[in-house]
């Protein structure tokens, strides 16, 4: 049997690049034929896996956008947020599988093989999950991929009121995020913290990579 083509989507190269390096021990399963950041995918796969760090919602995603442009079968989401309500969100606007960060990458590979069988696949619970592997900003700086996302969150404008309505978090445990990530950065203030994730990487990024033919 063929690997699944796949592309793998987010607003961060650097979460993409991590994902790709994650699955490369799978090449004979699964091969990425694209990554993007902030770009449509422009070829035909099997399975987009849309990467959701410095998002944190589904409300306003365009599933039907996404699987039209890459002429895809499948557009799964891959997130440490399983609440049940966003998981619900995902797939009644059209995804056919939502996955959570604490899967092994042999575990992530077989749940994208199931859905490209034509199973839903998500998480029957709700833990807050630990992600496993992978990269994002911040990483380099001891900040957790969760501390990450807040800061991308503050990076992008928002509030924290806003920040805890698109994570499904309490404000108070955003606070704690903050607190803990401004310790780990040096900073002070949110107009701080904001300077210094534009310098470091938390600025959402505009990028495509093919796989060239004799690649795949």
């Amino acid at each position: 049997m063929d690997p699944l083509r796949i592309a793998i989507a987010n607003d961060y190269e650097i979460v993409v690049e991590g994902l790709v390096q994650m699955l490369k021990p799978f090449e004979d399963r699964v091969t990425v034929v694209e990554t993007v950041a902030n770009e449509p995918v422009s070829q035909d796969v099997d399975i987009v896996l849309y990467d959701n760090f410095g998002q944190a919602h589904h409300k306003g995603l365009d599933i039907d956008v996404l699987l039209s442009q890459a002429r895809a079968k499948h557009l799964v989401v891959y997130t440490w947020h399983i609440d049940p309500a966003l998981v619900d969100i995902a797939l009644d606007i059209g995804a056919t599988g939502y996955l959570p960060k604490n899967l092994t990458a042999d575990e992530l590979v077989s749940a994208l093989e199931r859905i490209h069988g034509g199973e839903v696949v998500a998480p029957e619970t709700s833990p807050d999950p630990q992600p496993g592997s992978g990269d994002w900003p911040g990483r380099t700086f001891g900040l957790s991929e969760r501390e990450s996302e807040i800061i991308a969150l503050i990076t992008q404008g928002l509030t924290n009121e806003q920040i805890a309505d698109r994570a499904y978090l309490s404000i108070n445990t955003v606070k704690s995020y903050i607190r803990t990530a401004y310790r780990k950065m040096g900073v002070r203030s949110r107009s701080q913290a904001v300077l210094w994730g534009i310098d470091h990487g938390f600025r959402p990024d505009r990028a495509r990579h093919r796989v060239p033919d004799d690649e795949t």
